[in-house]
């Protein structure tokens, strides 16, 4: 649910609540949902019973119970609590058991998916030195509090609001899209790193495994289209009996199960291969056409600074989808859920760089489960592939509208 939908599911409650005698007010034209500020919980939260308390005559506590009663077991909604004056608190639903309305809602809104109107109204202004890591910065906030509603104001007075740590070298050498990403996706405390790293294609570099993992997205449904079906919303998980994983090795790493094709148990730094592939280098990530490419990272692979994963658990191959922990379809999808709120969240907080985090969370999610995304050998497409197909361009939109609010080009081929 985001929060637009939940903002609706609110004005639907104090309209029930109008209409069965417990509150005697003009129903607003919209609920401003955010996310709990200091002392709150769950989610989002709305103050729209103290918006609602005086016309209603009534304490905002016992206007929010009121409402409190009417949102309770909404579809969605996982509880409804009431906090500090009268501050309405949601915790919603995992959206592992509603894939399928998920990835309608992400089709319906496309690259807008994630924008609200939690900002609506606001003007921010950014004051900022004369800097250029500043200014990116704000270019980027620019984007990401007009996708909440509101508008940014950038000038260079006195006294400055918004000061990221100076980059130590001229970005400008690197181009603009890893430019802007070698200064986007650190927090605005830390130094960024102007280095070579940022144009490698490797696992090891953030800004291509989003860019790869979205021309994957891409790559899945021209191959699917090649092999006669489309995407339809429906259940990613298989049927009971099928399993997930095909016949080969299972890389397990990070708690996240992984299917790696072929009989060929995956080392450290290398990438395993599928019929029709060219096997890359120990460490590459193949930077030809994804047209046909269908190996994956083994599991969510490391960035800079994480600590090495020493050891490969192998697994038998024959592990049922139910039975496997913190199941990749579902953390992808809990993953393309919780969108929304991390922009609201870079919104209000002027911090780019959550976004940015999160899109490489969603890039490593959506490389785990695209080997179960095509059929493989004889198998015909079934309900499950076209679900899974669906869910991984979902995956897509949301990585090339991240992108996008970042300014920086997601390529359909890398």
């Amino acid at each position: 649910m985001t929060p637009v939908e939940l903002s609706r599911t609110v004005l639907r409650a104090v309209r029930c609540a109008v209409e069965e005698g417990e509150l005697s007010v003009a129903v607003p034209r919209r609920a401003v949902v955010t996310p709990p500020g200091p002392g709150g919980c769950g989610d989002y939260a709305t103050g729209i019973a103290l918006q609602l308390a005086r016309p209603a005559g009534q304490p905002p506590l016992r206007v929010a119970e009121i409402l409190r009663q009417h949102l309770a077991g909404t579809d969605g909604v996982a509880d409804v609590v009431v906090t500090g004056p009268g501050f309405i608190n949601f915790s919603l639903q995992s959206a592992a058991g509603s894939a399928a309305a998920l990835v309608r809602e992400i089709r319906d809104a496309g690259p807008a998916y994630g924008h609200g109107d939690s900002l609506a109204g606001q003007v921010v202004e950014l004051r900022i030195p004369y800097d250029v890591r500043a200014e990116v910065v704000a270019d980027a906030l620019v984007r990401i509090v007009g996708s909440q509603g509101g508008r940014v104001e950038v000038d260079h007075r006195e006294p400055v609001n918004l000061r990221p740590v100076p980059a130590p070298d001229d970005p400008a050498l690197l181009g603009p899209d890893a430019a802007r990403w070698a200064l986007l996706h650190p927090a605005a405390h830390d130094r960024p790193r102007i280095t070579a790293d940022h144009l490698v294609q490797r696992e090891s570099n953030p800004l291509f495994r989003v860019r790869y993992a979205y021309a994957r997205t891409r790559a899945v449904s021209r191959n699917a289209a090649d092999l006669g079906f489309t995407s339809e919303p429906g259940d990613v998980q298989a049927q009971r009996g099928v399993l997930l994983s095909v016949p080969g090795d299972v890389q397990a790493q990070r708690g996240v199960l992984l299917s790696v094709p072929g009989d060929v148990q995956s080392q450290p730094g290398v990438l395993p291969s599928v019929p029709g592939d060219v096997q890359p280098q120990p460490g590459d990530l193949p930077s030809e056409s994804t047209d046909d490419v269908c190996s994956e990272p083994s599991g969510a692979v490391s960035g800079p600074g994480d600590a090495p994963l020493s050891s490969h658990t192998r697994h038998t191959s024959h592990t049922p989808l139910s039975r496997a922990p913190h199941a990749p379809l579902s953390h992808l999808a809990d993953l393309l859920a919780d969108h929304p709120r991390v922009l609201a969240r870079a919104a209000a907080h002027r911090a780019p760089d959550s976004l940015a985090r999160h899109l490489v969370g969603v890039a490593d999610a959506v490389l785990a489960v695209l080997p179960a995304v095509l059929p493989r050998g004889d198998e015909k497409p079934s309900a499950a592939h076209r679900a899974r197909l669906a869910l991984a361009e979902a995956a897509g939109t949301v990585l090339a509208g991240g992108l996008s609010l970042l300014g920086i080009d997601a390529p359909d081929h890398l």
